[in-house]
């Protein structure tokens, strides 16, 4: 992270300057404002908190609640360990980013949408919100706001979905299942680790050790609906979560001390006909205005944890891409890609927990030599449940993989799996992954060929010029209109040398940028090897050593072009049909 760029600012950086305040009037709401997002789960709470770091865009989001949520694989896949984490974490986490960003952006509690109205020809503010009150002293009073966007991450019973005609679509398996975090006391020896329990004849357990060392969570199979049954017809309650987690864990004891949580659900698999208000025989001619993400547009099992995942995938990709649109700096219909990929990833979700669903309540094979079948989902949908194996389509911000050689381990338009790298100017070991900052700006990463990185004759010291001087560059875009040059897209550059084979000020000039109102030059645009002979990126992610690669990664962390060196000229046509 880097501050100070603009003079030295005490305190905690992770706290913005605050820009202006919130104009509302004697209701106290705004009249009108850019983004209303709808539901304080993990979708809305991901959106709200990128959209709070730009102080020119105005958003709010509503919750029907009076307040927060209660407090209470494969190797290598990731640089991050996997770990269960409470959701209402989570959304203290992104609760903290509102609050330090510079809109100081925090939830409208006790309001809901009650109801939208869409006028495609409306001008600036096309969607008439609807507001009720929900609190005890206003109940059902109506207030009305006026907004450019709006997104329903109002859950699976959606009244912004219901307003743009959307509909859930799909099955169910008719299989009740109760989920609750517990203190207890047992002579089960694997309480402590992530593990599934199959009885013979009573269904299955899947055991989650919660934080603490003492918080279990137990995800149990209950009983078989019928086919016209819904769960909530069986006035169930943890009492019978606890028999049945009795009878399945049976000849071990389970002696329940405490329930902090419980629930009782039963599997859907339900996928939105609507991801946003634009009719089909529009899609390609008007820009949309209304979203759903979350629940709102997929509904499954939650036993593989990818509620949540699947979730803030929605709204992150929709986020760089609302933010982008308000700034100015790309075309509304930009926005149309968010239905159009994240239809698709819906898609695999619902197929996938289809998949995992049955395994969990599938007998194991026979036989001591056979893996059991939950066992071996489990490791078939490791890439899955990461997050890997989302990956988008061609399209206007998605190019084709005609290069795919160049850096056979970054797919085309899948996440760009991060790497260990040193940064040259300090030394430091860093994954390559973490520079990418959060918001509308896209990252370059630019492969070096083998060869001298002081060469002026070399090819990357040509894409370098090319990047600095070029008039279709976005860099030189940026340096003519006064801004940093690297405002709407971060170059950052790997060589294949060890830190200690590089001489800083033999690097090209775009390498040592100066920034801000004093000019400072930003140390952080150059990247390295240990030197120690050992595999490194290029190795890891099958970069070709010969020719170097560019690597055009969009601000959701997707990749979205992979190009030879020397083609810059598609580089920049690419992101100029991107940005207006």
């Amino acid at each position: 992270m880097q501050y100070h760029l603009n003079g030295f600012v005490p305190g905690d950086p992770d706290i913005a300057p605050a820009g202006p305040a919130r104009a509302v009037g004697e209701n106290g709401l705004p009249s009108h404002v850019d983004v209303i997002i709808a539901g304080c789960g993990p979708a809305g709470l991901c959106l709200a908190a990128q959209l709070a770091r730009y102080p020119n865009i105005s958003s709010m989001i509503v919750e029907p609640k009076s307040g927060p949520m209660e407090k209470d694989v494969e190797e290598g896949i990731s640089e991050m360990p996997h770990v269960l984490i409470n959701q209402a974490r989570i959304h203290d986490m992104f609760l903290d980013v509102m609050k330090n960003a510079p809109t100081r952006l925090e939830p409208d509690y006790n309001l809901k949408i009650a109801d939208l109205d869409i006028n495609p020809n409306g001008g600036d503010y096309p969607v008439t919100v609807h507001l009720e009150r929900t609190d005890a002293d206003r109940s059902g009073r109506k207030e009305v706001v006026h907004a450019k966007y709006v997104v329903g991450c109002d859950g699976a019973r959606s009244t912004v979905r219901r307003a743009i005609g959307g509909k859930l679509h799909g099955d169910a398996a008719h299989q009740a299942w109760g989920v609750m975090d517990i203190l207890v006391n047992t002579d089960f020896p694997d309480i402590r680790m992530k593990s599934i329990i199959q009885s013979q004849n009573d269904g299955s357990i899947l055991v989650l050790p919660r934080e603490g060392g003492y918080l279990v969570r137990l995800y149990v199979e209950m009983d078989k609906l019928s086919e016209t049954e819904r769960v909530a017809d069986r006035g169930l309650s943890e009492q019978d979560i606890i028999a049945k987690a009795q009878r399945i864990l049976h000849p071990h004891t389970l002696d329940v001390k405490e329930v902090v949580w419980w629930s009782i659900y039963e599997i859907g698999h339900r996928l939105t006909d609507r991801f946003d208000d634009v009719p089909e025989d529009q899609i390609s001619t008007r820009a949309p205005r209304v979203f759903v993400a979350g629940d709102a547009c997929h509904t499954h099992s939650p036993k593989a944890g990818q509620g949540m995942n699947v979730s803030m995938g929605d709204t992150f990709n929709l986020g760089w891409k609302l933010i982008s649109v308000l700034e100015g700096h790309s075309d509304p219909m930009l926005l149309a890609t968010y239905s159009e990929e994240r239809r698709a990833t819906a898609k695999a979700l619902i197929d996938f927990d289809h998949q995992w669903s049955r395994a969990v309540s599938a007998k194991s094979d026979d036989g001591q030599d056979k893996v059991p079948v939950i066992q071996r989902k489990f490791v078939e949908g490791g890439r899955f449940t990461a997050g890997l194996t989302v990956c988008y389509e061609t399209s206007v911000i998605t190019g084709k993989n005609d290069h795919q050689s160049l850096a056979s381990g970054l797919p085309m338009g899948e996440r760009f799996h991060s790497a260990p790298v040193v940064r040259l100017t300090d030394a430091k070991p860093m994954e390559l992954g973490h520079a990418i900052e959060v918001g509308h700006r896209w990252t370059l990463f630019a492969f070096a060929p083998d060869g001298d990185p002081g060469d002026t004759t070399s090819a990357m010291w040509s894409v370098l010029d090319r990047l600095q001087n070029d008039p279709a560059s976005p860099i030189k875009r940026c340096i003519e209109a006064g801004q940093d040059p690297d405002s709407l897209l971060d170059l950052r550059v790997i060589y294949q040398q060890g830190f200690r084979d590089i001489e800083w000020g033999s690097l090209h000039p775009a390498l040592r940028p100066a920034k801000g109102k004093y000019g400072l030059t930003d140390y952080e645009k150059v990247f390295c090897t240990d030197g120690t002979g050992n595999p490194d990126i290029y190795d890891l992610r099958g970069i070709d050593r010969t020719q170097g690669a560019l690597i055009l990664v969009r601000p959701d962390q997707y990749i979205s072009q992979i190009l030879p060196l020397s083609q810059t000229d598609v580089l920049f046509s690419h992101l100029n049909s991107v940005w207006s």
